[in-house]
C-alpha cells in the first residue's frame, strides 16, 4: 500500500474515532499526523480529500473510488441499523397488542365464570352456611344472637361470625372475598386481615358537611326496565335514594349528577375527574367519596338476592390497585391512599357478608386509578346489571345504607 493510500485511510480511522462519545484523542492524534494545512470536515468522508494536500492537492480516481465505496458501505450499514430497529419496533408493537387482546379476553371469560357461579348459587337457594364458606352461624340456642339492624332499618337479621383466625389465610382471604382480575396482581402483604379491619375508616358526622359526596361517572347506566331518557330511571336515581337514606342517618350528602359519558364512554373517568377534584377542593370537608354505577353482564344473568322479605339487586365493591401487569412488566400509578380504601371495601364486604349474606358478590380488583386517589375513603360501588330492574336497585341501597353506616360509624 503506497503512502498516500495509508494516510488516506489512516485519515478515515482517525475522523471515525475522533466521534466517538466522550471521544477526543482522535482529534489529538490528527493533530500529530496529519499536516497543518489539512482539512477534516465533519460532514462526508468524500469531500474529506478534496482538499487533501497530497502533489496536486486531490485525490487520484483510484484512491477516491475506494474511499467512496467505504462511504457508501457506511450509508448502507446504518441504513439496515435504522430498518432492523423499526422491524423490532413494529414487532413489539404487535406483541403488544395481541397480549392486551388477550388479557381482554381472559378477563371477560373470568367475569363471565364468576357471574355463572353467583347465577347457580341463587338459583339452588344455598344456605348461609354453604354460601359463607367456614362461616358459622352460632348457637340456634341462644336466641336471634347479635341483633343486624334496629327497628324502621328493616327485619331484625342475625349476625354470622367468621373466624378471624381463618381470615389470616391468604388463599381463602381471596378466594373467599375477592376476584381478581389478569390485568393485576396482589400478595398477602397487600392483604393481611389484621391490617385491613385494625384501619380507622370512621368519618365524623357531627364535624362541618357535606361529610359524603355521591357521584356517577358512567351516569347514562340504566336498568331493564328503564326510560335512558329519565335520569331518575338509571343509576343517578339509584344514587338519589341512597343520598336519601344516608340523610336519614344524620349525614350530609352531596349527590353529584354531572354526566361524563355522553358520547364518550371510554374517557368518562379522564372527563371526570377535573370536576371531582374541582368538588373534593370546594368542599375539603367531605370525608368519603362514593361513584356509584351499574354492572354490565350477558344477558342472561341475573344478579339477584332476598333481604329482608325484598328481591334485590346485588351489590359489588371495586378497588383499582394502580398496578398493571403486561407481559413481564409491572406498570404502576399513584394513589397514596390505596391500602386505606382497600380496608376501606373489606370491612364493607365483610359486614355485608356478616348482616346480608348472599348480597355481595365478591370484591373486584383490577389495575389503574378509577379516580380514586383524590380522597382518602373512595369507594367504587356496582349495583347490579342491565338485567336488573330499577326496583331491584333501590331496593338494595337499603342495605347498603345500613352497610356503609355500620362501618363508617364503627357500629360493627
Amino acid at each position: 500500500m503506497n503512502k498516500k493510500r495509508l494516510l488516506i485511510y489512516g485519515s478515515i480511522f482517525l475522523l471515525l474515532f475522533s466521534k466517538l462519545p466522550g471521544s477526543s484523542y482522535g482529534t489529538k492524534l490528527a493533530d500529530c499526523f496529519l499536516p497543518e494545512q489539512s482539512v477534516i470536515p465533519s460532514f462526508s468522508l468524500g469531500q474529506l480529500f478534496l482538499t487533501y494536500p497530497m502533489g496536486t492537492g486531490r485525490m487520484d480516481e483510484e484512491d477516491y473510488g475506494a474511499m467512496m465505496e467505504a462511504e457508501n458501505a457506511m450509508a448502507y450499514e446504518a441504513k439496515r441499523e435504522n430498518q432492523c430497529q423499526a422491524d423490532v419496533n413494529q414487532m413489539m408493537e404487535e406483541n403488544q397488542l395481541v397480549q392486551e387482546q388477550q388479557v381482554a379476553k381472559e378477563n371477560q371469560i373470568a367475569k363471565e365464570n364468576q357471574i355463572a357461579k353467583e347465577n347457580q348459587e341463587a338459583q339452588t337457594n344455598q344456605s348461609p352456611t354453604a354460601d359463607l364458606g367456614n362461616a358459622s352461624q352460632g348457637d340456634n340456642n341462644q336466641g336471634m344472637g347479635e341483633q343486624g339492624m334496629t327497628p324502621g332499618d328493616g327485619s331484625m337479621v342475625q349476625k354470622v361470625s367468621y373466624d378471624r383466625n381463618k381470615l389470616m389465610d391468604f388463599d381463602y382471604l381471596r378466594q373467599t372475598f375477592y376476584q381478581i382480575d389478569s390485568s393485576t396482581t396482589i400478595t398477602g402483604s397487600e392483604l393481611n386481615a389484621n391490617e385491613l379491619l385494625a384501619t380507622d375508616v370512621s368519618i365524623d358526622k357531627n364535624a362541618p358537611g357535606p361529610h359524603i359526596l355521591i357521584y356517577h361517572t358512567h351516569s347514562q347506566e340504566g336498568y331493564a326496565d328503564s326510560d335512558l331518557s329519565d335520569p331518575n330511571q338509571r343509576v343517578v336515581g339509584v344514587g338519589e335514594y341512597l343520598t336519601q337514606l344516608l340523610t336519614a342517618k344524620g349525614y350530609s350528602v352531596l349527590h353529584h349528577t354531572g354526566e361524563y359519558d355522553v358520547g364518550d364512554r371510554d374517557h368518562a373517568y379522564s372527563n371526570a375527574a377535573p370536576a371531582l377534584a374541582q368538588i373534593l377542593a370546594e368542599n375539603p370537608q367531605i370525608q368519603l367519596v362514593i361513584d356509584l354505577h351499574r354492572d354490565g353482564v350477558p344477558e342472561t344473568t341475573r344478579l339477584v338476592t332476598e333481604q329482608d322479605g325484598k328481591t334485590m339487586a346485588k351489590v359489588m365493591f371495586f378497588n383499582g390497585l394502580c398496578k398493571v401487569v403486561k407481559g413481564n412488566s409491572v406498570y404502576t400509578m399513584d394513589n397514596p391512599y390505596l391500602r386505606e380504601q382497600l380496608a376501606l371495601s373489606f370491612q364493607m364486604q365483610l359486614c355485608g357478608a356478616e348482616y346480608y349474606p348472599d348480597f355481595n358478590r365478591r370484591i373486584y380488583l383490577k389495575g389503574y386509578q378509577y379516580n380514586m386517589q383524590y380522597c382518602k375513603k373512595s369507594m367504587l360501588i356496582e349495583v347490579g346489571a342491565q338485567t336488573n330492574t330499577l326496583q331491584e336497585a333501590m331496593n338494595a341501597m337499603e342495605p347498603l345504607a345500613n352497610i356503609i353506616d355500620k362501618v363508617v360509624s364503627q357500629k360493627l
